[in-house]
């Protein structure tokens, strides 16, 4: 298939599949529906604040509110409409990205490729794992031929470069005589993961039509990767392309129950956010094959003034995307799991490390909301990432005004507990939407790949208690971290832990006591001047009360290995080993 191009109001944006006037129509929908919803949730509230008189107090919480609500409102539609999808459609793939179903399966790889991954201060044997895969799944696919490899290192650790140069000397007189592959150490990691990125494109750029972009514990089946360079090659608009990654098997507990939920929230989510977002999709910067010349002449990433939001771009994928969108060129998002895989932290201090760095990168993304005037859907982008993190200081805005306002109540004050309670019921339903649809879904389509229908629905049960304690630890560390870099207070971006690890009482007291210290303090003024009011703020006072033992029980490898031998919070490629997910289990399955 070709490209066609029309200046006319029915424009083609795509490849002929898609029209303008069909995105602009789903692009309406979507916004009138999370609008509405919007517009009822803060009329709920209102009606509930001003029931003994509306002070500033309300205000304040009504605003904080609005900051916060169109993540989970967004969410819960971008599901409804995944649903609807997968359940009334022959084809749901076809009704976001056609151009999918349509590229060739067959014939010959009429480009050059090459296969990018990532590396700092990480363990070599993991990276090169990985990556020996990938080669190996290739070659069976015939194609092999079509790549080349570049292992891109900002290692500074001396033990790391050491182990690093021995384990590429070690694998390299292992490789067949015809696998190019190229180590290469930067001396400083000027621009982070970015700047590399782009030093390789501006180096090596022009000897290649694609890069398949890795990060140190990504993992791609060739089958994905030759599925997507035809995808590619037979649709010339497309810039970027991607899929739907999912969890490694892995021995951490933390790890196994966040990419279960993660899975069952981003299955519908993606295929319904697809559906109106079209030929600018999301974009999360790995396992992604990129056009190379665009992005090489286009999306040079810029440098900030500034201390806390400025020098090089941390959250490098946001950008990116915008610039190869501005270009003229699309972001495509495969709504499919399909062999493409990624690891997730080990533990709650990890994850909220890596939240820290995921939230100064997407504020410091504010900064350059000028390169999508003219482009709503590049500015929802930018916007609604940085949102996830503005609006987590939203909630505990909002828990902390109510609690204000509790205290101030006279004891005679009436209240709609009823009304109040019903609003609370749908804003978790609402927030929970995702992985209520996926497990719908799931429980009418394909139970059996997670083990049976008792084994999934208990570890539905798992992780919505895993949620409901990992939320509001995860929002007050979100807001102790803004606070920190509106002070100043810089971030490191360094290697990260992958293996599952055994984490001290120190440890976690280290990584948890001022969200610990913020739920006593507020329980304690609950106690001393709104007592009744306690049970109202049970649900958030949880998740910050037993932070600590959360994240202890979270990195046992006893409960670990309890849920591996159960199938809780198993998922497919664990119950039915995908080839290359089997080789590489016994390394995945290594704790510190």
């Amino acid at each position: 298939m070709t490209a066609e191009f029309v200046s006319s109001s029915d424009r083609v944006v795509v490849t002929s599949t898609q029209r303008a006037t069909i995105l602009r129509r789903r692009r309406f929908v979507f916004a009138f529906l999370v609008g509405l919803t919007l517009a009822g949730l803060v009329a709920w509230l209102g009606s509930i604040l001003a029931n003994d008189g509306f002070d500033i107090l309300d205000l304040l919480m009504i605003i904080s509110f609005l900051i916060y609500a169109p993540w989970i409102v967004i969410g819960f539609w971008n599901s409804v409409i995944g649903l609807i999808l997968l359940r009334s459609t022959v084809d749901p793939v076809r009704q976001v990205m056609p151009e999918a179903v349509d590229a060739q399966d067959s014939g010959p790889m009429t480009v050059r490729s090459a296969v990018v991954m990532t590396i700092r201060n990480e363990e070599p044997a993991r990276v090169f794992a990985h990556l020996e895969l990938l080669i190996e799944s290739l070659g069976k696919t015939g194609h092999g031929h079509a790549f080349d490899y570049f292992l891109l290192s900002d290692s500074s650790l001396p033990q790391v470069i050491g182990a690093e140069e021995q384990a590429f000397e070690v694998w390299y007189q292992k490789l067949p005589p015809d696998c190019r592959l190229v180590y290469r150490r930067r001396e400083s990691n000027v621009g982070f993961k970015g700047g590399n990125v782009h030093e390789f494109c501006e180096r090596n750029g022009h000897n290649y039509e694609f890069m398949v972009l890795l990060d140190t514990d990504s993992l791609m089946s060739g089958e994905t990767v030759v599925r997507f360079v035809r995808i590619m090659q037979s649709n010339p608009r497309i810039g970027i392309l991607q899929s739907l990654a999912v969890g490694l098997p892995s021995t951490s507990l933390f790890a196994r129950i966040f990419q279960f939920g993660h899975r069952l929230g981003m299955r519908v989510f993606v295929l319904g956010a697809g559906w109106w977002q079209g030929d600018r999709c999301q974009f999360w910067g790995h396992n992604a094959v990129i056009r190379l010349a665009p992005f090489t002449q286009h999306c040079r990433l810029p440098v900030l003034p500034g201390r806390s939001f400025g020098g090089h771009i941390i959250c490098h994928d946001q950008i990116e995307a915008v610039l190869m969108y501005s270009a003229g060129y699309e972001v495509r998002l495969l709504p499919q799991e399909c062999g493409s895989y990624e690891g997730n932290p080990p533990a709650l201090p990890d994850y909220l490390q890596r939240n820290s760095r995921w939230c100064q990168g997407n504020l410091q993304n504010l900064r350059l909301i000028g390169l999508a005037s003219g482009k709503p859907v590049s500015l929802f982008h930018l916007v609604f990432m940085a949102q996830k993190f503005i609006g987590a200081a939203a909630v505990v805005t909002f828990v902390v005004l109510a609690a204000i306002a509790a205290a101030l109540k006279p004891a005679d004050a009436s209240f709609p507990a009823k009304s109040a309670l019903a609003f609370y019921g749908a804003c978790v339903i609402v927030l929970f939407m995702p992985k209520l649809c996926s497990i719908l879904d799931t429980l009418s389509s394909s139970p059996k790949r997670y083990g049976g229908v008792a084994r999934f629905l208990v570890g539905g049960l798992v992780e919505v208690l895993f949620t409901f304690l990992l939320v509001p630890a995860s929002f007050v560390a979100s807001t102790s971290s803004l606070i920190g870099l509106f002070a100043g207070r810089p971030l490191a971006w360094d290697g990260q832990r992958r293996a599952g690890y055994r984490l001290s009482l120190p440890d976690a007291v280290a990584a948890l006591w001022v969200t610990t210290s913020f739920g006593l303090v507020l329980l304690s003024a609950l106690a001393l001047a709104a007592p009744g009011a306690i049970v109202w703020f049970l649900p958030f006072l949880s998740g910050l009360l037993l932070a600590i033992p959360f994240a202890l029980m979270t990195s046992s490898a006893t409960i670990a290995a309890l849920a591996a031998k159960l199938k809780i919070c198993a998922g497919p490629e664990e119950i039915d080993p995908p080839s290359e997910i089997a080789r590489i289990t016994p390394l995945l399955m290594q704790r510190r």
